[in-house]
């Protein structure tokens, strides 16, 4: 997956997240009596978001990384993909079911805790933990976006494609942080229905990256790791 593609993710879900973290970010101590001062709080915030989501990024690269030794790239890309594409798909009492587990409603209960602790502190520092922890919230977006990663098949990149992801949920959060509701509900909804076709053709890309079509951008040829070039036809092939 192209790395810049992690950019047009976050900025294409950014809406999505007012819906889910506005509330949080609304909710951030304001520190000093300057605007600038509250501007600086309102940044580290959400560079604590794009810290945690590069990190994400890195791991997930790495974990593709390995696959590619394996010769799994492809594979990956596709499961990736559909996986993708069944979520999309899938009815929304059945998605409610999946973060309804006791293990999510367990992370999420722990970060919301240290939230209300956090904010009571009221300190630069503060700001920045909050937005590390509010990284770690789950959402499927975030998860698009890990998934984006992990294609990219190197740590390096994976953590490049989940630092634009985050720089891309970056101006609407930061601008929600310091006026609260900037997008009214009706403009927000009509937004939200255009994510699921925009993430189906993501899910598309995925699945046509897989299958090595040879085109440029949209479905390259793989080479084989540590393979010669005749080595790299046979496996193209």
């Amino acid at each position: 997956m192209e790395i810049w593609t992690g950019f047009i993710v976050g900025l294409l879900g950014s809406v999505h997240c007012v819906g889910m973290c506005g509330p949080i970010a609304v909710a951030l101590p304001v520190l000093g009596g300057t605007q600038f001062q509250i501007m600086i709080g309102r940044a580290l915030y959400n560079f604590g978001r794009v810290i945690t989501y590069s990190l994400m990024g890195a791991l997930f690269g790495l974990f593709g990384s390995r696959l590619i030794l394996f010769g799994l790239q492809q594979d990956l890309s596709i499961l990736l993909g559909s996986i993708i594409l069944i979520y999309v798909l899938l009815p929304r009492k059945w998605k409610a079911k999946i973060f309804d587990t006791t293990f999510y409603k367990r992370i999420k209960t722990f970060i919301v805790s240290r939230f209300a602790i956090l904010i009571s502190k009221r300190s630069i520092s503060s700001l920045l933990i909050i937005g590390l922890l509010n990284g770690l919230l789950p959402c499927g977006f975030v998860y698009i976006g890990i998934a984006g990663a992990a294609s990219t098949a190197d740590w390096l990149h994976g953590a490049a494609y989940m630092a634009l992801f985050g720089f891309g949920t970056f101006p609407i959060m930061f601008a929600a942080s310091i006026l609260g509701k900037i997008i009214n509900l009706n403009i927000r909804q009509r937004i939200n229905k255009l994510i699921p076709a925009l993430t189906v053709i993501l899910a598309l890309l995925f699945i046509l990256r897989g299958l090595n079509l040879g085109i440029p951008f949209i479905s390259p040829k793989f080479a084989c790791p540590n393979a010669s070039h005749q080595q790299e036809v046979e496996c193209n092939h």
